[in-house]
């Protein structure tokens, strides 16, 4: 491995981490899923609900590669209080029998659904009611 490749991992590692502490989130509650998207990287941040063990779509951002899109999350991450509004959600998996509650941050209430049903089936979670929260 080239120096370069090695300063690159060094930056990857350290942009991980610095999202990872502005959450305060164990490192198993957070999850970096790049995906190769027409020649440029797209990063999905997936976040791991300790509770009931499910997993979310926190955010999506697209850079030229990691670092970039790394770079562009954390922005993000610094700053979507300011930008997106709060839903919270009250769901139950298809499976149990158990009323979740989970919150998200999203710009409507198309992209707060979304978000809770990324990676999954869509008949496989009940949806009861989606709240657009007030301004804090």
């Amino acid at each position: 491995m080239s120096l370069m490749q090695a300063d690159l991992h060094v930056e990857i590692a350290r942009l991980q981490k610095e999202i990872q502490t502005h959450f305060g989130l164990k490192e198993d509650n957070l999850i970096f899923d790049f995906k190769d998207h027409g020649g440029r990287t797209k990063l999905n941040l997936v976040t791991v609900n300790p509770r009931h063990e499910q997993s979310f779509l926190f955010h999506s951002v697209e850079g030229i590669d990691k670092v970039d899109a790394l770079e562009k999350m954390l922005n993000y991450v610094k700053t979507y209080r300011d930008s997106e509004s709060s839903y919270t959600i009250q769901w139950s998996a298809k499976s149990a029998k158990d009323l979740q509650t989970s919150y998200f941050r999203a710009r409507n209430i198309h992209e707060a659904l979304d978000k809770l049903f990324y990676g999954r089936d869509m008949n496989a979670i009940t949806v009861f009611s989606v709240v657009l929260n007030p301004l804090t």
